[in-house]
């Protein structure tokens, strides 16, 4: 947070005050600001008012000089919990007050320079008027304050009040109405403020077709169906989730079955940390996590007294807690001895549905039954994901009770002009940047799918609406297949604007920088990249690089050893086609049967078309060459039996990692790799890995150790190769590593790889607020899009 002109004391001035205009920008819109500048600026004794508006807060005071001093004091002390201030500029106001009070005045309007604060957990004091018999707002699903509550799912516009959210459609009672008017009030001007007389309400209703009983109250019937096996469509804040009972196997595979989601883990909610008790044992870092505003999905380890229906986590390691966040899942929890699965509301891969009839329509075949209720969601918003590594928390998932909350540039990027980053095809987010902040859009999906392309645009239109966005230069991936790029290569022709290809794994590093705070003009860094794929700058598809690299620039340093994918996009979907690419690189399919075909994985070929593949290997048909780290895993995965075929993506890699074995973690046994030099560039060569693993399969070594020693031995080779550039380089990277790319979200690979590079006397960068997957990627392009065009107009060379 800054003070324009006072940096280092935000009162040193105050001594020259009579009346000031004090400009609060960050978030301060929608939290509680105003009431509170009223009410520290009334205990001072000062007189004057405070607007909302479209660059933020804006607060005009006239006083004695030291009472002006301790409101700036107090009101940076006690500013609302929910608010971030980013700045405060304060200009003289001539003359005396023109009334003799402080007063909070209606909102004025003008071109948007403010945020949308993201959607927050119910409150204390909420949850209290909610199980509180003698309040009237008892059992009330939309209870809020200014301190919780809806916001970002219900916005149209900016500034943040009643009638740009879809809350305008409900006219409050004269009891809503005095304490929404009351800067006394916590309720003051929460825009969302309602009750059963004036609020939204909830129902209960059969699926088309299905003949369960919806009778009595909404809740209480809902939870008698959940506790009966039945599947229940629950419209809540962002979206609507499918529930049933996670203890009931048989519920449990019915869900799967109808939303066609054979294997990917099910979110969970539970009523309280007793309740994950049952099954996981957070520390206190987890549990604070859970518990924070943002009320995330948690990956937590499985290591409880109970166990939940096998089908909840199939193959995995953790299950992903979360606590209710609002009203409506304290109501419904409060009432059931078990948690529930809630995941989004769609079939497999498609968005989540967010109205009414869409639920009816696409949840129909589902669920037995829809909670539904007539607050119209606007934006969508899928539940974030987190966890903790190397106590660090980590975002796997960036979207609701995150997005929209704008990340402040770091020093150099204030004069970039408005830039719009597409992102990429899996994982998407956009990412706007515009007065030195960058908005990142909630996590979208992956655009193949054409329900999931839709509301890509539609949410691309919305953000710029509601930010007033209009982008000068656009930033996408080089990729020329990305519907990302193809969009904005046609918006760049069609609107006269600038278009800068941004290389996938340059992206990543630099949203690793930009998450991190690195100034603009700071030394290169060292960038590890390790993901499925992104397109190389010679055409092939990269994976697993090392890059010297700033803002402006990289240099491809080095790279795990290419091999081919037979069968290109089949080969991601096929793990065992790429064990089979990367044994075949050892040595003839014949020498290497003889020697192992009586391994599980040889026999499992036997009814495969190896013939075709071997062709395919040695003409290159349809079998790109990639330096993909996730594709190695996959190939691990499939040769030890873990993982043959996937049905979501990053399968294999997740059930490798959940497989290993945490003793043989402990024993620090990695499998060796070689490091070679191909065509001018050093390699990361597998070859060794690939021996020791099949030696140690042919000995009975069980796969969760083998899978071990494959993380381990990961983690040394990259060290290995970081210590090696170093010797030919120098260190051009001033001591600093920044670690990116959707692999680098492997706990285990995390807990291994860091500790070694810091023992090495390293700096490492890891990802804070946006994920390390493609998820991040958009925050990446921007930065870059935005360091080119600032380089170009002060006609500077790239620094790498």
């Amino acid at each position: 947070m800054s003070i324009a002109g006072e940096q280092h004391d935000p009162v040193s001035h105050t001594a020259a005050w009579g009346g000031k205009a004090i400009r609060v920008r960050g978030l301060v819109q929608g939290v509680g600001f105003r009431p509170t500048v009223w009410r520290i600026a009334r205990d001072c004794g000062l007189r004057g008012d405070v607007r909302n508006d479209a660059e933020g807060v804006l607060i005009h005071i006239w006083g004695e000089p030291s009472a002006s001093a301790r409101f700036l004091a107090r009101l940076l002390e006690e500013a609302p919990p929910l608010s971030r201030i980013d700045a405060v500029e304060t200009t003289a106001l001539p003359g005396q007050s023109p009334i003799s009070d402080f007063r909070i005045v209606n909102s004025s309007t003008g071109s948007v320079h403010t945020a949308v604060v993201a959607d927050a957990a119910t409150c204390a004091a909420c949850l209290s008027d909610v199980r509180n018999p003698a309040n009237r707002r008892h059992g009330y699903a939309f209870t809020n304050c200014t301190h919780c509550g809806p916001r970002m799912s219900i916005i149209r516009a900016i500034p943040y009040d009643r009638d740009t959210t879809s809350m305008g459609a409900f006219v409050m009672c004269p009891a809503c109405l005095a304490e929404y008017q009351d800067p006394a009030d916590r309720r003051f001007h929460a825009q969302p403020n309602a009750c059963p007389d004036c609020g939204p309400h909830l129902w209960l209703e059969a699926a088309p077709g299905e003949s369960v009983d919806c009778s009595g109250d909404p809740i209480t019937a809902t939870r008698r169906l959940l506790q009966a096996g039945y599947i229940v469509a629950i419209k809540g804040i962002g979206g609507v989730h499918l529930a049933c009972d996670a203890s009931n196997a048989g519920a449990v595979d019915r869900l799967r079955q109808r939303k066609r989601r054979a294997h990917k883990p099910f979110a969970l909610m539970a009523r309280d940390t007793l309740m994950i008790r049952r099954y996981c044992n957070p520390n206190p870092a987890e549990t604070a996590l859970l518990q924070q505003p943002a009320a995330p999905i948690v990956l937590l380890t499985i290591e409880g007294p109970e166990r939940l229906a096998d089908g909840v986590a199939p193959r995995q390691s953790c299950y992903g807690f979360m606590l209710p966040y609002s009203p409506l899942h304290h109501l419904l929890m409060d009432g059931l001895d078990a948690p529930i699965v809630l995941t989004s509301g769609n079939r497999s891969e498609e968005p989540q549905c967010i109205g009414n009839d869409e639920a009816r329509e696409r949840l129909g075949e589902i669920a037995d039954a829809l909670l539904l209720h007539d607050r119209e969601i606007v934006n969508r918003l899928d539940d974030s994901v987190s966890r903790l590594m190397l106590d660090a928390p980590v975002l796997l998932r960036r979207a609701r009770g995150y997005a929209p909350t704008p990340l402040k540039l770091p020093a150099g990027f204030r004069a970039a002009p408005a830039i719009l980053a597409l992102g990429g095809e899996l994982k998407n987010s956009f990412c706007l940047i515009k007065d030195g902040q960058a908005l990142l859009s909630p996590h979208l999906g992956d655009l193949a799918h054409a329900t999931a392309n839709i509301a890509y645009r539609q949410t691309l239109a919305l953000y710029q609406r509601l930010f007033e966005h209009h982008p000068q230069v656009l930033a996408i991936d080089c990729h020329p297949e990305y519907l990302t790029s193809k969009i904005g290569a046609e918006w760049a022709t069609t609107q006269h604007l600038a278009l800068i290809e941004v290389q996938h794994h340059h992206a990543h590093i630099a949203a690793c920088l930009a998450d991190n705070g690195i100034d603009l003009d700071s030394p290169p860094v060292l960038g590890i990249a390790l993901d499925g794929t992104g397109y190389g700058d010679d055409g092939t598809l990269w994976g697993g690089e090392f890059l010297l690299a700033d803002y402006r620039g990289y240099r491809r340093l080095a790279s795990l050893s290419p091999v081919a994918l037979p069968g290109g996009e089949r080969a991601i979907q096929q793990p065992w086609r790429m064990a089979f690419a990367h044994l075949r690189r050892l040595s003839d399919w014949q020498t290497l049967e003889a020697e192992f075909g009586e391994l599980p994985y040889f026999r499992a070929l036997a009814d495969k078309p190896l013939a075709t593949l071997d062709g395919m290997l040695g003409s290159g048909f349809n079998s790109p060459v990639s330096s993909s780290c996730g594709r190695l895993f996959d190939a691990v995965a499939a040769a030890i039996g873990v993982c043959q075929e996937i049905t979501y993506e990053g399968q294999a890699a997740i059930e490798l990692e959940a497989a290993s074995d945490t003793s043989a973690l402990r024993d620090n046994q990695g499998y060796a790799f070689a490091i070679v030099t191909n065509d001018g560039l050093l390699h990361l060569e597998p070859a060794p890995m690939w021996l020791a693993l099949l030696n140690d399969l042919r000995a009975g070594t069980t796969p969760g150790v083998i899978a071990a020693r494959f993380h381990v031995g990961l983690a040394q080779a990259l060290v290995q190769m970081v210590e090696h550039l170093t010797q030919q380089h120098g260190d051009c990277w001033a001591g600093r590593i920044a670690l990116s790319g959707g692999v680098l979200q492997n706990a285990v690979l995390n807990a291994e790889l860091v500790p070694r590079l810091e023992a090495l006397g390293l700096q490492v960068l890891r990802h804070v607020s946006v994920p390390a997957n493609d998820g991040g990627l958009s925050l990446g392009q921007a930065a870059i899009a935005a360091a080119r065009t600032l380089a170009a107009q002060e006609d500077r060379p790239p620094c790498v």
